[in-house]
């Protein structure tokens, strides 16, 4: 299981940027850590856990959602 430990500032989908490379994994970031679903930015230290996301190959579009905070 890999964790990530957040800094000041970091969001789900600024977090789901740099881990997976878009934001539209910020869904999954929410639903691996459901202790932080209220939490907008964290203040720095809280230790997530990174889900395992099946990545689509170049040219595939993934699965298009809402973000559960709309």
């Amino acid at each position: 299981m890999r964790t990530w430990i957040c800094a000041s500032g970091e969001s789900f989908d600024l977090i789901a940027l740099k881990v997976y490379g878009s934001e539209e994994y910020a869904e999954q970031l929410l639903e691996a850590n459901p202790d932080h679903v209220g939490t907008l930015i964290f203040s720095g230290g809280e230790v997530l856990i990174l889900p395992e996301i099946e990545i689509p190959e170049d040219g595939e579009k993934a699965e298009e959602s809402t973000a559960p905070w709309l």
